[in-house]
């Protein structure tokens, strides 16, 4: 509620208002003779509704003369004609609403699928920053703020204006001037009343929805920490602060009725005095002879007709507002360039033996905490290397960096001696697996899970994968196998389990280079033991980068790392490290410590 506000409460004139409503036409391009035909429909429906009061003239006006003939042969055709533009009237806005449906839904499509693509191609910074419940929002209101603004243009803005239009070519060519001014100065200062009102309206509304909002937080806040609470005797203090929230949300909300009120009221008085002057003026034409009963009728209805759609302008105004607003914020999000860009002359990686080389790599997140100093480091084709180091040593963003979510600040990343900064994005990620040390699994069967490391591979290739990765037993274990829901985040799988899937489908990518990011970190001993054969057996002939925490999971590396800092300090088999006496052989000590306690505790 508060981030709605916020957003909607900005000043209005530093948006770009018409720059994004331009920027809405693309989207109609599509379907743009549907909206061309819908627009006819509506010209044709506005020209049935203005032919209504003339016909009405014509009714009245037939039925005082005399005459018998007249009586029976006139006003039987026009009130024929009277229904059918009545009919006609309602079938040509029913047609144009059906015409339209497409051109409406089909923007908000293409609008839906254009933030999504564009989301995933900012980079993993923006995503981290942002919270993801913030997007969704921005996501779900910029699309619905597209629906909402052509559904009030043409169904709402449109029809007025050219009903108006209509209405104005009427008055002006058959009716003295001043019937044109009367009707027309009616309506100016009915809608600048209204806009004027409504603007005061909104913002009373805006501060009832954030009282609202911190009122019901205060309020569950307090009961979340009943216990708290009551230890320390706060019920009144609580109570008390509640109370004076809603205190001011009274007052905003009397204040919003009471507008409400005035609004009503004044439109009534505004449309009472402009009907009285349209009533003044036409009686004296009529008892002047210039003018006739149906033409009193006539100016009467159009005037009343003008003011059925105005009784909704101050909703239509308050909405088009707020779409505004939310259209600014989508548009906002798509002109946000993504910090990591593919280069228009990028080319797909060229894969030989997938040699991996950090040369004197500097980066930083932020410029004032750099995280990495000067890493120099090679992975052989082949090789298998695993980089240790306590707790923010910047283990981890090495895997990011070599995937590129993030550009180096300095030095360079390459593959078979191929910056990835000139590599295509897709290509790069095609050719690199990773077990994460957190699996995710999507909210769908353990099946699609393990499919999604390669979506076109047929069953028996997933069913493969997940008899090397161990887990195939278990799968087929359940009652419904394969077609297993995970559950949101795969929650309803082990820790073990979670990261056999995560194998499984590294293992169907088939990639060349392999990630393992403390994969597994989070898992007891046992099962540990067991994800560790599995990914050796993976790793097998594979260029691999293993992060580790604990160390007795790297020792069969090839080389190891030993990181601190943000720097390399110490490199070299187990053997060697152990026999140095440096960083690695204290941090192997501290943890076999760890581990006996351990073993004492649970023993």
């Amino acid at each position: 509620m508060g981030h709605n506000n916020l957003a909607r409460s900005r000043p209005h004139g530093d948006r770009r208002d018409w720059q994004n409503l331009r920027g809405m036409l693309p989207y109609l391009w599509d379907y743009r003779g549907r909206a061309l035909l819908a627009l006819a429909c509506l010209v044709l429906a506005k020209l049935a509704n203005v032919g209504i009061p003339l016909v009405l003239k014509g009714i009245v006006d037939a039925l005082e003369q005399d005459g018998a003939d007249v009586l029976l042969v006139l006003p039987v055709s026009l009130l024929a004609a009277y229904g059918v533009l009545k009919v006609g009237g309602s079938l040509f806005n029913e047609l144009r609403d059906v015409i339209f449906a497409r051109v409406r839904y089909h923007a908000m499509r293409r609008l839906s699928t254009q933030v999504l693509t564009h989301l995933h191609r900012l980079s993993l910074r923006y995503h981290l920053e942002r919270k993801t419940g913030a997007i969704s929002r921005d996501l779900e209101r910029g699309t619905r703020s597209v629906s909402t603004i052509l559904n009030y243009t043409v169904f709402s803005i449109l029809p007025m204006l050219v009903e108006f239009s209509l209405v104005a070519v009427i008055l002006f060519t058959q009716y003295a001037p001043v019937f044109t001014l009367v009707t027309f100065g009616t309506v100016a200062v009915y809608v600048a009343f209204t806009f004027a009102v409504t603007e005061w309206r909104m913002d009373h509304r805006l501060h009832m929805n954030r009282l609202e909002s911190e009122s019901n937080g205060r309020a569950l806040d307090s009961l979340i920490n009943y216990e708290t609470v009551k230890y320390f005797g706060n019920e009144r203090l609580e109570l008390e602060r509640f109370d004076t929230l809603l205190g001011e949300w009274e007052g905003r909300a009397v204040m919003s009725q009471t507008s409400m009120s005035l609004l009503n009221f004044g439109q009534g008085a505004i449309i009472g005095l402009g009907v009285m002057g349209i009533m003044f003026y036409a009686a004296g034409g009529v008892v002047d002879g210039e003018m006739s009963i149906g033409d009193l009728v006539l100016v009467n209805t159009f005037m009343l007709q003008l003011f059925i759609p105005l009784n909704f302008l101050g909703m239509v105004y308050r909405q088009i507002k707020y779409s505004l607003a939310d259209m600014d914020l989508i548009f906002k999000l798509l002109e946000r360039r993504p910090e990591v860009r593919e280069h228009a002359d990028a080319r797909p990686l060229r894969l030989r033996g997938g040699e991996v080389r950090f040369e004197a790599v500097d980066f930083a997140y932020h410029p004032e905490r750099p995280i990495l100093h000067g890493v120099d480091f090679t992975i052989g084709a082949g090789e298998k290397v695993a980089v240790v180091g306590h707790s923010g040593a910047g283990k981890s963003t090495l895997s990011r960096l070599l995937f590129r979510f993030y550009d180096v600040s300095a030095g360079r990343v390459s593959i078979d001696g191929q910056d990835l900064r000139g590599l295509t994005q897709e290509s790069l990620r095609a050719a690199i697996g990773i077990v994460p040390q957190d699996t995710v699994l999507f909210n769908d069967t353990i099946y699609y899970n393990i499919a999604y490391g390669r979506p076109g591979a047929s069953r028996e290739e997933v069913r493969r994968a997940a008899v090397m990765a161990h887990i195939d037993a278990f799968i087929e274990s359940l009652p419904q196998g394969y077609e297993t829901l995970v559950g949101e985040r795969g929650l309803k799988l082990s820790g073990g389990e979670k990261q056999r899937v995560a194998v499984a489908r590294a293992i169907l990518k088939g990639p060349r280079i392999l990630v393992f990011d403390e994969a597994t970190s989070s898992l007891d001993s046992k099962t540990e033991q067991a994800i560790q054969e599995t990914l050796r057996a993976v790793a097998a002939d594979h260029t691999t980068l293993v992060i580790a925490h604990r160390l007795s999971t790297v020792v069969d590396a090839d080389r190891i790392l030993v990181m601190e800092h943000g720097r390399i300090v110490e490199q070299g088999s187990h053997r060697e490290l152990m026999t140095r006496g440096g960083l690695y052989h204290e941090m192997w000590l501290l943890q076999q410590r760890e581990r006996e306690q351990s073993t004492e505790r649970t023993a």
